[in-house]
C-alpha cells in the first residue's frame, strides 16, 4: 500500500477536536456547528506565500513465493501501535534532527536538533478556531460543491449564512487561534494548491459555545498550541523516541511518532510504521531468541502468527486512534531496542506470509505453554473451527491424543521435579518452566481468595471441586464449598485464573498460570486430620489456545519446519502470501 505524501495527509487524516478519537483511516464527515450554536466572527487579512510540496514515499513491491497459495489478502499497510496508552504528557523526539508537524495537514510546527525531544500536553481553551473563508455565495450548489471538495481532502468545514450580504460563507480548516503567520500562510497555500481556495481567501476567528482541548508542544523556550494531533518526523530517516513525559529510559522506534487524544481524554503515544518493521519488535518479545527458543523455524512460525494477528487486528482500537496496543492485550512490542538478528531474519524470510482459513485471515491466538495439550477455543473464548485442541506429544511418530484427565496420569511421567529434564516425545519439556508446576495455599489464603470472589466473608473453604472439564483437561467450572456462603463457582480460563491468585517467586500476587489443573486438599497429618489448605498441580501458562510458543520451539528443535508447526497448532489452515506486501528497507 502506498503511503500518502505529507501534502496529502489532509485527505486522509484531518481530525477535528470533536472527532479526535477516530482512527486516521476513517473517512470523516463534515464538521459544522449545531443549529443552537452562536457564532462570533472576526476577520483579518492573510499574507500569501509559496506552496509547500513534500515528497511521496517510494512504490510498493509485490512478491511471490512458490509453495504458497496466492490470494487477494489485503496488502499490509502501515500499522499504528499504541506504545503509550494513557499519559498526561508525551515526549516526541529523535536521535536525528526532526520536525514536529500537524498530523491533519502536514504543516510544520517546530524543528528540533538531534537528541532532543518536544513535550506534548493537553490544555483547555475556549472553542474558537481560525478558519479560512474560501467563499461567500448565494449559489448554494456552488457552496455545496466546494464544501464536498474540501471534505474529500479530509478538511473540516463549516458554513454560516451572512444576512447582510445575503450569501453563505464556507469556512475550511481549523487552526489554533495562536497559530503563527507562517502556519496560516502554509495552510492557505495548501488549500489553493488543492483548488479549494483562491488568493483572496482570508481567516476568521469563529467561536462556538464551550471549550476544546488543544495540544501544547513545548521544546525549550518555544511553546506552540495546535488544534490537531502532532507527529514527529526525523529529517534523515532516523529513529524516533516516544515516551511518557519524564521517563528515565527513552524508548526508540522505527517510523513516525504521534501524540493524540484517546477515547478516555488523555494522551496516547503512537508509533506508525510499516507492518513488517513492526514485527521486528514483536517476534523477539513474544518468543525471545535465546538458546532455548532461538530456533529459526520457531521464530518463523511466530512471525507468521504475529503478522496474521496484526493484519486481522487493523482498526481494532480505532476509537483510541491506533490499531493495537504494545502489550499482552494484543501483542508485546518492544520497538527498535527489542530487535534481534534471528527474529528479524525470520520476519524477512516469511515476508507477507499469513495464515488463512477458507480464504480469510485467522485469529492467530497463541500462548506461552500449553502444558502438553492445547485447548479448543471455546475452553477460553468462543468456537472457532481452526482453533482445535491438539496434543503436544509425538511418541515414535504417533501423536498422543489423550489429554491428561486424571491426576494419576497427569503426574505419571511428568512430575514437577522433572520440569527441565529432557523427555522423549514432548516438545515443551525443557523449553518452559511452566510445563508442570504446583503451588500450595493455606486455609486462610484460600478463604481470602474465595471471599474476594464471592464479595463476602465465606469462612473456611470446605472443598474445591472441578465439576466440568474441556477436551484438553482444562477446568471449565470450579465449585468452592464454603462454611458461610454455600457454594461459590468460577468459570473458564480467566475467571478461574483470577479467582485462584498466588504469590510468585518475585513476591507479586498474580493470576494462576493456567486452568489445566488438579486441586487437592492438604491435611494436618499428611493424608488425614483437618484440612489445612489446598495444593494445585498445573500445566502450562496462558489460555492454551492456538500456537504453543514453547511447543513451537520444541518442534523446531526436532526438525519440523515453520509451516508444519503452524499447521499442527492451527487446524485446517493454509499459508497464504498476499498479492502485495509492504517493502522493508
Amino acid at each position: 500500500m502506498k503511503s500518502p505524501s505529507s501534502l496529502a495527509l489532509g485527505a486522509l487524516l484531518a481530525v477535528s477536536l470533536t472527532l479526535v478519537g477516530c482512527a486516521d483511516r476513517t473517512s470523516l464527515g463534515p464538521v459544522g456547528p449545531r443549529a443552537d450554536e452562536a457564532l462570533a466572527i472576526s476577520e483579518e487579512a492573510a499574507v500569501d506565500s509559496e506552496v509547500v510540496i513534500y515528497p511521496t514515499d517510494g512504490p510498493d513491491a509485490a512478491s511471490e513465493r512458490s509453495g504458497f497459495s496466492i490470494m487477494a489478502v489485503p496488502a499490509a499497510r502501515d500499522i499504528r501501535i499504541g506504545v503509550v496508552q494513557s499519559a498526561a504528557s508525551i515526549e516526541l523526539g529523535s536521535a536525528a534532527a526532526y520536525e514536529i508537524r500537524d498530523k491533519a495537514n502536514g504543516l510544520l510546527l517546530l524543528s528540533g536538533p538531534a537528541g532532543t525531544a518536544a513535550t506534548v500536553t493537553l490544555v483547555s481553551a475556549p472553542q474558537s478556531f481560525l478558519r479560512l473563508q474560501v467563499m461567500c455565495s448565494s449559489n448554494l450548489a456552488a457552496v455545496a460543491a466546494r464544501k464536498a471538495l474540501a471534505e474529500s481532502f479530509g478538511h473540516p468545514t463549516l458554513t454560516a449564512f451572512n444576512a447582510a450580504a445575503n450569501c453563505t460563507r464556507l469556512y475550511v480548516g481549523q487552526l489554533a487561534t495562536t497559530a503563527s503567520t507562517q502556519l496560516r500562510n502554509d495552510f492557505k497555500n495548501l488549500l489553493i494548491s488543492q483548488g479549494i481556495a483562491q488568493a483572496d481567501a482570508f481567516y476568521a476567528v469563529v467561536a462556538v459555545a464551550g471549550t476544546s482541548t488543544i495540544y501544547r508542544i513545548v521544546r525549550g523556550s518555544t511553546s506552540i498550541q495546535n488544534v490537531n494531533p502532532v507527529v514527529v518526523v526525523p529529517l534523515t530517516g532516523g529513529l524516533v523516541t516516544i515516551n511518557v513525559g519524564g521517563a528515565l529510559v527513552k524508548a526508540t522506534y522505527r517510523g513516525k511518532g504521534e501524540a493524540r487524544v484517546n477515547l478516555a481524554g488523555t494522551l496516547a503515544g503512537i508509533n506508525e510504521l510499516p507492518l513488517e518493521q513492526y514485527l521486528y519488535g514483536v517476534v523477539p518479545r513474544e518468543l525471545p531468541p535465546t538458546s532455548q527458543w532461538g530456533q529459526p523455524e520457531a521464530q518463523k512460525a511466530q512471525a507468521v502468527a504475529a503478522r496474521t494477528y496484526a493484519m486481522r487486528g487493523l482498526g481494532k482500537r480505532a476509537a483510541d486512534g491506533y490499531d493495537l496496543r504494545a502489550t499482552t492485550d494484543d501483542q508485546v512490542y518492544g520497538g527498535y531496542a527489542a530487535e534481534q538478528p534471528v527474529s528479524s531474519a525470520a520476519v524477512d524470510a516469511t515476508a507477507g506470509v499469513v495464515a488463512t482459513y477458507q480464504g480469510a485471515l485467522i485469529d492467530a491466538l497463541f500462548s506461552s505453554t500449553a502444558g502438553g495439550h492445547t485447548a479448543d477455543s471455546e475452553e477460553a473464548f468462543s468456537y472457532s473451527p481452526y482453533l482445535r485442541g491438539v496434543p503436544d506429544r509425538d511418541i515414535d511418530g504417533q501423536w498422543d491424543k489423550q489429554a491428561d484427565k486424571t491426576l494419576e496420569k497427569f503426574l505419571k511421567d511428568d512430575k514437577p521435579k522433572l520440569l527441565l529434564k529432557e523427555q522423549k516425545g514432548d516438545y515443551e519439556v525443557g523449553f518452559s518452566s511452566y510445563y508442570r508446576w504446583n503451588y500450595e495455599w493455606t486455609m486462610e489464603e484460600m478463604s481470602g481468595l474465595i471471599s474476594a470472589l464471592a464479595g463476602q466473608d465465606v469462612g473456611r473453604v470446605l472443598a474445591i471441586n472441578i465439576v466440568e472439564r474441556g477436551p484438553s483437561g482444562r477446568a471449565l467450572r470450579v465449585e468452592y464449598v464454603t462454611e458461610k456462603a454455600g457454594t461459590v463457582s468460577s468459570g473458564k480460563d480467566g475467571s478461574t485464573r483470577a479467582a485462584l491468585k498466588y504469590r510468585n517467586a518475585a513476591g507479586a500476587i498474580v493470576n494462576l498460570p493456567s486452568t489445566r489443573i488438579f486441586i487437592e486438599p492438604t491435611y494436618e497429618q499428611g493424608t488425614s486430620g483437618p484440612v489445612t489448605g489446598y495444593r494445585v498441580y498445573g500445566a502450562g501458562f496462558g489460555h492454551g489456545v492456538g500456537l504453543s510458543q514453547t511447543g513451537a520451539a520444541g518442534m523446531a528443535a526436532q526438525g519440523y519446519t515453520y509451516d508444519q508447526i503452524l499447521k499442527h497448532y492451527y487446524t485446517g489452515i493454509e499459508l497464504t502470501e498476499p498479492t502485495a506486501v509492504t517493502t522493508v528497507p
